[in-house]
């Protein structure tokens, strides 16, 4: 028999604490790039939640044949959440005028509407939010036709916006401004 000594197969200590330290490297690479990438799903989940929930309110409008409102939860605050109400539900022979709320979105804590979303806001009232008449255009409290924007925000990656607009003929439409600069203005 040969006396040739059998090396064991198998890692050493400092082969594993190589592999770890790669693994680690890597981690805090991708990191950044992992946390804007779910940054960016919550903001667009956000952004066409509310334009679901308008365009909802929007139908119930034209439904019922009366105005319908889509206000936040807290007054003149979209960062609270919105809830989506209508004035007089039932038949048009014989409406019943208590208040129906369709929808009650909470606050959504990473997303923020910067400025506060000021911009919804009745110039003659200062309410804040959209209210579609029977026709569903959407109006002010006067009759004036809305036309804007609400700018969307995220706490943990401070330069990602999403823009929501609302144009003339009542269509919505979601912009990134770091992409497109021109459309969103």
């Amino acid at each position: 028999m040969s006396k040739k000594h059998h090396r064991e197969s198998g890692t050493s200590l400092l082969e594993l604490m190589a592999v770890v330290l790669i693994v680690a490297i890597s981690a805090t690479v991708t990191m950044p790039l992992l946390q804007e990438q779910i940054a960016i799903r919550e903001i667009e989940l956000v952004a066409r939640r509310f334009i679901a929930h308008t365009h909802f309110a929007r139908q119930q409008a034209l439904h019922l044949g009366g105005s319908v409102s889509l206000e936040p939860r807290l007054s003149g605050k979209w960062d609270a959440g919105w809830i989506i109400t209508s004035g007089c539900i039932g038949k048009i022979s014989k409406p019943s005028c208590m208040n129906k709320t369709w929808f009650s979105q909470d606050g959504t804590k990473p997303i923020f509407f910067k400025g506060g979303g000021r911009y919804f806001t009745d110039p003659h009232t200062g309410k804040v939010g959209i209210l579609f008449n029977a026709a569903g255009a959407a109006k002010t409290i006067h009759g004036g036709f809305v036309a804007n924007r609400l700018v969307l925000g995220h706490r943990r990656v401070p330069g990602l916006e999403r823009h929501l607009i609302l144009g003339s003929g009542g269509r919505w439409r979601i912009c990134d401004p770091s992409k497109d600069a021109r459309r969103c203005h």
